[in-house]
């Protein structure tokens, strides 16, 4: 009976329906789209972020700070620790392992370069070699690969012209800078003495770096292990991973937590969290975040998604104004009926009930109305502005028939309240 009382009161005053429920819909559907983009958004400007370059910086930890300035290193005399390559692939066995997209490790070398080719022999050219990975296939443990290299680590790096070097070929790449100095050409062949060795390298590319790179040579790491007499070790490693922004408890240091903050603390993605388990499995080594790059990330992420979560809130303050206005001029009409009701010995309790239950049926169509107009306002949205298409999602479409619920219960709270406290005897007496 009370289910036909609902079903029945539910198909009368379409108009009022009609304004309650497109409210509904129009709120509910700024909120979906706005929850669908704000889901998405986080992964997505990371990624666009990592074009930023490595957020990570790994050295050894018996080496001094490294201190540069327009290329030219101040270091101490006694800056000459190296790690060995062979531990690379135990940074993907740390927990956020599927956050960290890539890594290369660098090994400079002070050297003295000549080309071969006419009008050579010249006079030798002191430059810095600089030994890393181009595109490299990391075993990892559990058998599978995983492909990285200083081209996504630094995805500034770019050519002018041929490519990049074969990591197990003696080849190089130079910088742009250095090619017009010494009119180096892809193709040329160029000698190359280091402090242990000396080797020929053949010249594939010209690279383009906007930094200090512009003047250098660039070879596969083993080249330059064997020109520094370092065979396996390198001294620096870039380290790009995917990061949540940091708040005041991700700064914190975790010598100062108990265990179950610092349990929570590396169960989130915090640079500085990441950082933290790298630097465990890595021994030996001292990892450092960048903190332009990381800083920068949190802050447009954080700004970006509270944008979202304000636009959310005045769509769903605007809907609860539009369903209490609704609810109030509903409430109003039916006094008459509501009286009846009464007289004919209905509480106040099942009257608030019936039009609560009126209400919430209401808030489930608009909700579901709104949820499918939002998901095709956030996949406009999402292509035009962050080139990302968010797919629909069981879970948003729960928090917006709930939020429909909460915010209609919420907006018609006071007319109802209003109702259930109606005499009976003052309305059917015309008062």
């Amino acid at each position: 009976m009370f289910l036909r009382l609902v079903a029945d009161s539910f198909g009368r005053r379409p108009r009022h329906k009609l304004l309650t429920g497109a409210a509904l819909a129009l709120g509910m559907a700024v909120a979906t789209a706005a929850l669908s983009v704000s889901l998405d958004v986080g992964d997505r400007l990371s990624r666009e972020f990592r074009g930023l370059g490595a957020n990570l910086i790994v050295t050894p930890m018996d080496d001094s700070l490294p201190v540069e300035i327009g290329g030219v290193s101040y270091q101490p005399a006694n800056t000459g620790a190296y790690l060995p390559e062979s531990s690379l692939p135990k940074i993907k066995t740390v927990y956020w392992h599927n956050n960290i997209i890539a890594f290369a490790p660098t090994l400079d070398v002070p050297v003295s370069i000549a080309t071969k080719s006419p009008p050579s022999p010249v006079t030798p050219y002191k430059a810095k070699l600089i030994g890393t990975w181009a595109t490299h296939s990391v075993p990892l443990a559990d058998g599978n690969s995983f492909s990285t290299g200083i081209g996504k680590t630094n995805p500034w790096w770019k050519l002018n012209e041929g490519r990049w070097f074969s990591d197990d070929a003696p080849e190089c790449i130079v910088g742009s800078k250095l090619q017009a100095r010494i009119g180096i050409k892809v193709g040329d062949e160029l000698h190359v003495q280091g402090p242990k060795d000396e080797v020929s390298l053949k010249v594939v590319g010209v690279l383009t770096t906007g930094d200090t790179e512009d003047d250098d040579v660039v070879t596969p790491i083993a080249v330059a292990q064997n020109l520094a007499g370092r065979p396996g070790q390198y001294h620096q490693l870039f380290v790009s991973a995917l990061t949540k922004p940091e708040d005041d408890f991700a700064r914190r240091t975790p010598a100062s937590m108990t265990p179950d903050e610092l349990e929570r603390w590396s169960c989130s993605p915090y640079v500085s969290s990441i950082a933290y388990s790298i630097e465990a499995v890595l021994l030996g080594s001292d990892v450092r975040v960048i903190r332009r790059v990381a800083d920068g990330e949190g802050r447009i992420l954080t700004r970006v998604q509270t944008l979202l979560w304000l636009v959310t809130l005045a769509a769903l303050l605007a809907a609860a104004l539009a369903v209490g206005a609704s609810s109030a001029a509903s409430v109003m009409e039916r006094r008459s009926e509501i009286g009846l009701m009464k007289a004919l010995g209905a509480g106040s309790g099942t009257i608030g009930l019936l039009l609560a239950a009126e209400q919430l049926l209401l808030a489930f169509a608009g909700g579901a109305v709104g949820y499918v107009i939002g998901i095709l306002l956030a996949r406009e949205v999402g292509q035009k502005i962050f080139g990302v298409m968010p797919q629909p999602s069981l879970l948003v479409l729960a928090v917006i028939l709930g939020l429909a619920a909460v915010v209609t219960l919420a907006g018609s709270a006071i007319p109802l309240r209003r109702a259930t406290r109606y005499e009976p005897a003052p309305i059917l007496r015309g008062e």
